[in-house]
């Protein structure tokens, strides 16, 4: 683990600015500058996502995509290769339909993929890649966020020794994984699979919907994920304030025909600019914004320790979010509501439960001195 991923990780990040090093910048408190610990961007509202837009559209230069073709759209997939390292990308309206296109362009005549249990693809997507692409998803290793390569192996000599011998045509990873907290699968694990999964033929695609957080925790940049795997998909609203919106990228000679396949999926979108145009102007800063904004989790979670009446809980290989448990007795509602009016949303705990809060760049938006004061306050008196 590098320096950065050590100390985004410890308490050391709370002592940072005591020890002379660049202490997290926050923005000027507004009307405006709620702190969201329930996403993970910056929580745009539509009258903040209009004035986005109009502040692009007078700074820059954007032209329309034709059936998000060109324009905008083609400025934004460029990018978006380039910095995953890739040499072809492809806008896509959804995560789940970028997904769905990566298996099933990988898998070809070879209609099995293995999943995770406990992915967004076997779980969210309503069975998309069977019901409209004749795919079989085969869930492995429930409550894990790894595809530990022992299951891996046994599935692909289950699959070749049936009667009806058959090839695994695909393997999709997640991670981080949204069902498990947002952990990440481990950079050894995911290498290994990959080296495996090279030497039997079968195609590669990672669901990094949040990949651009996994450098701060393990050390280990984009470009070296996305190099491990034929396709990459990446999230445009999740952390890129779009309003919505998916890059799938990888080799031209996988993507450039998926660009009809869009079409005929129903996700060529005569004009997909207004939805992913903020995304270019958030790209590049993003992992910089996130990394000042664990030095602010880190103080802030330093004060409610000090404090002691709420605790904060680390999830093994986590990423963004952390668990948050409230003093026995406490009305979970009312807090969430009394903190909400304060300007810092949280998720109200079921009764004996914890809350998930998640670590973005809204915390920048105010002193994590303030937010401690909010949080705490609103725990009221019984």
């Amino acid at each position: 683990m590098d320096r950065r991923s050590f100390l985004a990780t410890s308490g050391l990040a709370a002592a940072l600015p005591a020890l002379g090093a660049s202490a997290p910048a926050f923005a000027a408190e507004t009307a405006a500058s709620n702190v969201d610990f329930l996403t993970d961007g910056l929580g745009l509202t539509p009258s903040q996502y209009a004035a986005e837009l109009s502040k692009l559209t007078a700074t820059r230069d954007f032209e329309a995509d034709y059936y998000s073709l060109g324009g905008t759209i083609e400025d934004i997939e460029h990018a978006f290769a380039r910095r995953l390292g890739k040499p072809a990308a492809i806008y896509l309206p959804t995560g789940t339909l970028a997904n769905h296109l990566a298996v099933r362009a990988l898998a070809g005549e070879h209609r099995r993929v293995l999943v995770q249990a406990e992915s967004h693809l076997y779980n969210d997507s309503g069975d998309c890649t069977s019901v409209l692409s004749a795919l079989n998803l085969v869930p492995l290793d429930s409550n894990n966020a790894a595809l530990p390569l022992e299951s891996v192996r046994s599935e692909v000599a289950r699959a070749a020794g049936g009667r009806v011998p058959m090839r695994i045509g695909a393997i999709s990873l997640e991670s981080p994984v949204r069902r498990l907290g947002h952990r990440y699968v481990p950079w050894e694990d995911v290498r290994a699979l990959c080296e495996y999964a090279r030497g039997e033929g079968i195609g590669l695609h990672l669901d990094g919907a949040r990949l651009f957080n996994l450098p701060q925790h393990t050390g280990h940049d984009v470009r070296a994920y996305a190099a491990l795997f034929d396709t990459v998909y990446v999230s445009l609203w999740k952390h890129f304030n779009a309003a919505s919106g998916a890059i799938l990228a990888g080799e031209s000679a996988l993507i450039e025909p998926l660009r009809p396949q869009r079409r005929m999926f129903g996700g060529g979108l005569p004009h997909a600019w207004p939805l992913a145009a903020p995304a270019l102007n958030y790209l590049e800063g993003y992992e910089a914004q996130y990394a000042r904004a664990w030095q602010a989790a880190e103080q802030l979670f330093a004060l409610l320790k000090a404090d002691g009446r709420l605790r904060i809980e680390r999830l093994p290989e986590g990423t963004s979010s952390v668990l948050l448990f409230l003093p026995e007795g406490t009305d979970g509602d009312a807090w969430a509501r009394r903190s909400q009016a304060q300007g810092v949303h949280v998720a109200a705990p079921p009764p004996g439960g914890n809350a998930m809060l998640q670590v973005n760049g809204t915390l920048l938006r105010k002193l994590p001195k303030v937010v401690a004061d909010v949080l705490l306050g609103a725990l009221g008196h019984g």
